[in-house]
């Protein structure tokens, strides 16, 4: 009984080391005061490059899956799974070394799903690459993204853990994107343009 609640919380501590304050650091920067603002791999490869923010990426996307990974891997269940991705995922949100200021969750969500779900996310890949593609707005494809997560979780008849654990991850991906929303309301929103070369609204 113990070992869920032991994966939970290192499941947290785990989410809530941040990649990109961590890359930035290396490299002299404080990504929380350059571009955006934000500490994911985005705002990283605006800042510093295509390189640091792929190993942003990669490692934001790390610490969502090896979490639900080991709950698999130890046969603690799915609502085990799911509790341990959520804590992962609200470590990178509300992190507990940064204040509890942390980025919008996307990459770790991802990683979650990769674990939680395989087979799910190709699809929800395919959502965000059509959406980026098509808006070059990495802010939108991520939201139609994280919502379309419960419906192909229910979709592909995943345990109802996974399926709500999918919803919780949709909404705060959604709150967390708030300034960007009001952003692509008023046509202020950037389209995504890494280091070097110009952008436009």
């Amino acid at each position: 009984m113990m070992a869920p609640i032991i994966l939970t919380i290192l499941s947290y501590l785990l989410g809530s080391i941040s990649a990109g304050f961590l890359v930035g650091s290396s490299s002299g920067v404080d990504v929380r005061s350059a571009g955006s603002g934000n500490i994911g791999a985005t705002n990283v490869a605006r800042t510093l490059g295509w390189k640091k923010g792929l190993v942003t990426l990669l490692a934001d996307v790390a610490k969502g899956f090896l979490p639900v990974l080991a709950a698999h891997l130890l046969d603690l269940g799915a609502a085990a799974a799911a509790s341990a991705g959520l804590a992962a995922f609200a470590g990178h949100l509300y992190p507990v070394f940064l204040g509890f200021k942390g980025g919008k969750g996307v990459a770790t969500a991802a990683g979650v799903y990769l674990a939680a779900m395989p087979l799910g996310i190709l699809a929800l890949l395919g959502v965000f690459l059509a959406v980026v593609l098509g808006s070059r707005r990495v802010s939108l494809a991520s939201m139609a993204a994280a919502m379309a997560g419960p419906v192909v979780a229910w979709a592909l008849s995943y345990p109802d853990e996974t399926v709500w654990m999918a919803l919780f991850i949709a909404v705060l991906v959604v709150v967390r994107h708030r300034e960007n929303i009001r952003r692509l309301l008023a046509g202020e929103e950037p389209r995504f343009e890494l280091r070097g070369r110009s952008s436009s609204g």
